[in-house]
């Protein structure tokens, strides 16, 4: 398979056109700098990289469209993260589309303030966030679970959270899926998997995941701020994890029991790690409740991190509300109505690394926002900045409504260990006015903001190509690390 003819639509949209075994094309949305990045892999001989794994994923029975890859493209299991697939009801649902993380989820939350008082205040309340939100490989919370209740949140979500004291009710309406998906059966999650659960609930987790206080440093689009309320020099707050251990477990489970129905059914598959069942087979119904599962799991840890957050501030700033501006989840597989060839057809999409960015007028997006596009929060590093785009039209009808989640890493957690040493990175950003705190300098070494592929750029290319639109930048002022 030629994996370097790609064919140039525009200076941001490349199409890697359909040959072999490939169902539909696959569609890259980059510029030139992100293009040669992933054809230098290929010229490498590296038989890990993502050119590869989007070509793999658009040999699947029942892709629809095209074999999606975003600006934020990167090898990862199975599909490339920041990789994007839609499949009809006569296609498959895999492990590698949706990963180990399930809905590892960015939430921003409001403020009244403004940069300067938190400088005036940076380090009482990062000792004040440090102590209350759990944090770090292992970390568990205050809140113990039995099997009754953790069934109970795979089912609730944060609903389950704002019933049991965690979190607002008005919460809900400003968080993907208002905080629940349906279709979610406990029954087929293992009890391991909701024995590691049950002291994780409310805790932030390690490697990538974050507690950041940012400011607004720069507004885009006038128009769409002032529909979200933001302002230059306002102060927000937003954190970054997801299912914890349980994810992790239902991963781990289901990929020996997809690997029997892909032997089973006689799916043809070009990767181990893309093992699959049909969507409308037992297996695959099974293995989609549990992801809901673990949905709703994720979205009951961000309602109760919402509540310690909370917390943690009214102890320097006792007036603060800190009311929930969204919450946003990638890594998740979604049955959503999109349009395929004018007529609006059910379809599972798969977002691996990438987010949902639904455009103007969809019901999904809350009243308050429906009009301008749905928030999508970009997490950047800890030495750099974050974003806040909105959902497009044209993202709807190309990217069936999907966009990035973040930077991407440039290289792995080994090299950026050995390469950079977190005592030097915590100096070098207190320097820079960026107060960070972790549970270990290792993690801090492998979370380098060097680490990670330039956000402004990878940004600029969801902007330039129409997929999602800038709004907002944010810039950090405290950041905590698992």
């Amino acid at each position: 398979m030629d994996l370097l003819n790609l064919k140039r639509i525009t200076d941001y949209e490349w199409e890697l056109p359909k040959q072999e075994e490939m169902r539909v094309p696959g569609m890259i949305y980059g510029n030139m700098q992100i293009i040669e990045h992933l054809k230098e892999d290929v010229r490498l001989g590296k038989d890990w990289n993502a050119l590869k794994q989007i070509a793999n994923v658009a040999c699947m029975p029942g892709i629809q469209k095209c074999s999606i890859a975003l600006s934020d493209v990167h090898p990862g299991y199975g599909f490339p993260i920041g990789g994007v697939g839609a499949f009809d009801t006569e296609g498959v649902i895999t492990m590698g589309g949706i990963g180990f993380d399930i809905n590892c989820s960015v939430t921003t939350l409001k403020t009244s303030l403004k940069e300067e008082d938190i400088r005036k205040n940076a380090k009482s309340l990062l000792d004040s966030l440090f102590k209350i939100v759990p944090a770090g490989l292992g970390s568990t919370g205050k809140v113990r679970l039995n099997f009754h209740q953790i069934d109970e949140v795979l089912m609730g979500g944060a609903e389950w959270a704002v019933e049991n004291g965690y979190g607002e009710e008005k919460d809900l309406e400003y968080i993907e899926e208002k905080g629940r998906v349906k279709d979610a059966d406990p029954e087929n999650v293992s009890e391991k998997a909701k024995q590691r659960q049950f002291k994780q609930i409310g805790t932030l987790g390690s490697g990538n995941h974050y507690l950041e206080v940012q400011y607004v440093a720069e507004i885009y689009d006038k128009e769409a701020a002032e529909v979200y309320e933001l302002k230059e020099k306002d102060v927000v707050v937003s954190f970054h994890c997801g299912s914890r251990a349980l994810g992790h477990q239902i991963g781990t489970d289901y990929l020996k029991k997809l690997a029997e129905a892909t032997k089973k059914y006689g799916i043809k598959i070009k990767d181990r790690e893309l093992v699959c069942a049909p969507i409308n087979s037992e297996e695959g119904q099974k293995y989609f409740s549990a992801v809901c599962c673990g949905i709703n799991c994720a979205f009951a840890n961000h309602e109760v991190l919402t509540h310690l957050v909370r917390k943690g501030f009214k102890e320097v700033f006792p007036d603060e509300e800190l009311p929930k501006f969204y919450s946003i989840g990638h890594n998740t597989c979604k049955k959503e109505y999109h349009k395929i060839n004018g007529k609006k057809k059910l379809l599972y999409v798969h977002r691996k690394g990438s987010t949902r960015a639904f455009g103007p007028g969809r019901e999904e997006i809350p009243k308050k926002y429906r009009k301008i596009g749905q928030p999508v929060l970009v997490g950047g590093t800890m030495g750099t900045c974050s974003f806040i785009l909105r959902g497009t039209e044209k993202g709807m009808n190309a990217t069936f409504g999907s966009a990035i989640h973040g930077a991407g890493r440039a290289m792995s957690r080994k090299k950026a260990k050995h390469q950079y040493r977190g005592d030097r990175l915590l100096k070098e950003l207190e320097n820079k006015g960026i107060y960070v705190r972790g549970h270990s300098m290792a993690g801090i070494a492998e979370e380098a903001p060097g680490a990670y592929k330039d956000i402004v750029n990878v940004v600029e290319c969801m902007d330039k190509s129409g997929i999602a639109k800038k709004v907002a930048m944010l810039k950090p002022i405290i950041n905590i690390k698992g």
